[in-house]
């Protein structure tokens, strides 16, 4: 009888490690997840870095201006997309892509400056 408690209990403790150890893994693939779905492109020296960028959809891209001259981040297609306000040293301006598709942009300011975020 002593036995079969132990059983029964061993079991049980076992089946409860495994539960914990399929949800902790679980918890680590969101985390890796969430870290994945925000990226940011750098403007620098009247460039986009980097100047093509794939993600996925729900991705929220954030451009940063690192340059000492304002620049803005205006997608190509009419109606845009997204449009930046000019950006100083430092400012940032964000968009998340809810569906896929390639999406171009360029600076307002200097159309020149080009790049793309693929969605997939």
């Amino acid at each position: 009888m002593r036995r079969s408690v132990f059983v029964v209990i061993g079991s049980a403790l076992l089946a409860i490690a495994f539960v914990m150890s399929v949800e902790g893994h679980r918890g680590f693939a969101s985390s890796a997840q969430d870290k994945t779905s925000m990226t940011e492109v750098k403007i620098d020296n009247f460039s986009f870095g980097p100047a093509a960028l794939t993600v996925g959809v729900g991705t929220t891209v954030t451009w940063i201006n690192r340059d000492d001259i304002p620049h803005t981040v205006v997608s190509t297609d009419d109606p845009k997309t997204f449009k930046s306000k000019v950006l100083d040293t430092d400012e940032k301006f964000s968009f998340t892509f809810t569906k896929a598709g390639t999406f171009p942009y360029f600076c307002s300011i200097h159309p020149k400056m080009t790049g793309k975020v693929i969605v997939q």
